[in-house]
Order: C-alpha cells, then sequence, then structure tokens
C-alpha cells in the first residue's frame, strides 16, 4: 500500500532572515549590502526539504549598503535599473540533498531582466517548534554570481588598473521558514 506524502507550503519569516551580497570595492576592501523587503515560499512534501519547490524575490529599491549615494548608484541603470526591473526573482529547478545537513540548491535567477541558471550551497539548519506551537525551519544559502551576465555592467578603472566593483558578486541568506496550515 503507497502513501501519498501531502504537500506542504513554508513562507519566509521576514524578521529572522537576511538577505546579503558582498562585492569587491578596488581589490582591497569589500562591501555588503543588503535587501529589506523580500517573499520567498517552498512547496515540500510533508516535512523533507529535499527535492522542494522554492520561490524567493527582492525589492531592488530596498537595496541597502549603508550610504545613500552608493544605494542610489545601484539602482539606476548603471546597475539594477530598478525603475524598469523593480525585482529580482529566483526559481528552483532542484533542491538535491549532497551529504549531512548540506544542499545543492540549482535554477534560474533573474536580474534585470536577464535569467540565468545558478547553483547554490545550501546547510540545513533543522526543524524547530518554537513557544507559539509554529513550526520552522532555517537554513543558510550561499553562493557567487557574475554581475556583468546580468547586464549590470557599470565598470571603472583607477590609475594603477584596479578594478573599481569586482564581477564577482557573493550572495550569503539566513533564512527562516514557517510552516503555513
Amino acid at each position: 500500500m503507497s502513501s501519498v506524502l501531502t504537500k506542504t507550503l513554508w513562507k519566509v519569516d521576514p524578521t529572522h532572515t537576511e538577505v546579503q551580497f558582498k562585492v569587491r570595492h578596488m581589490v582591497i576592501s569589500t562591501v555588503t549590502g543588503s535587501f529589506q523587503q523580500f517573499d520567498a515560499a517552498a512547496e515540500t512534501e510533508g516535512d523533507s526539504f529535499e527535492n522542494a519547490s522554492i520561490r524567493f524575490s527582492a525589492d531592488i529599491d530596498s537595496l541597502s549598503t549603508g550610504q545613500t549615494d552608493r544605494d542610489n548608484h545601484l539602482k539606476s541603470p548603471d546597475f539594477f535599473d530598478a525603475p524598469s526591473h523593480p525585482k529580482l526573482e529566483f526559481v528552483s529547478s532542484s533542491l538535491v540533498h549532497a551529504e549531512g545537513d548540506q544542499y545543492i540548491l540549482t535554477g534560474d535567477l533573474t536580474i534585470r531582466g536577464t535569467t540565468q541558471p545558478v547553483k547554490l550551497e545550501v546547510v540545513y539548519g533543522g526543524i524547530q517548534t518554537d513557544p507559539w506551537g509554529f513550526t520552522r525551519a532555517g537554513f543558510e544559502v550561499s553562493g557567487k554570481i557574475s554581475r556583468k551576465s546580468y547586464g549590470l555592467l557599470w565598470d571603472v578603472v583607477t590609475e594603477a588598473g584596479a578594478v573599481v566593483v569586482s564581477d564577482e558578486v557573493r550572495l550569503l541568506i539566513n533564512i527562516e521558514l514557517v510552516k503555513q496550515g
């Protein structure tokens, strides 16, 4: 007799989630930015996250690096072009268990109207029931993308030949999901 697993919906808890990116500046330091407004959901078979279907989006206007002038430049047509492309979006194609608490998440990331496949590393933090009876799952997601492959092409080279903003962008997302229903 086969059993049918129930689809389970999980939604992001924005108060316990951080969405960050890190970019090298002039080769000598790193600038960290974050998105303050975002949405994410996962659909699983029961409580198993293997093969989960995951969707994520972030509002470009919520981008913050702690410097207003830099934030405005990043939202401009030189980079994200927030007026024309107000969101970045990710849709998973697979979440596969690698070993221990590690998974590989693949999917399509769309930034500035350009969609590229990405592969991200995921560390599963586990599932807990909070004091109010809600079931929560935690994850740390990391990876690297090329900003230029998404059309974020602005660049300046210093007199010494150093690139002001690196092409490589490191992603770091600490996310907590809450089981619905």
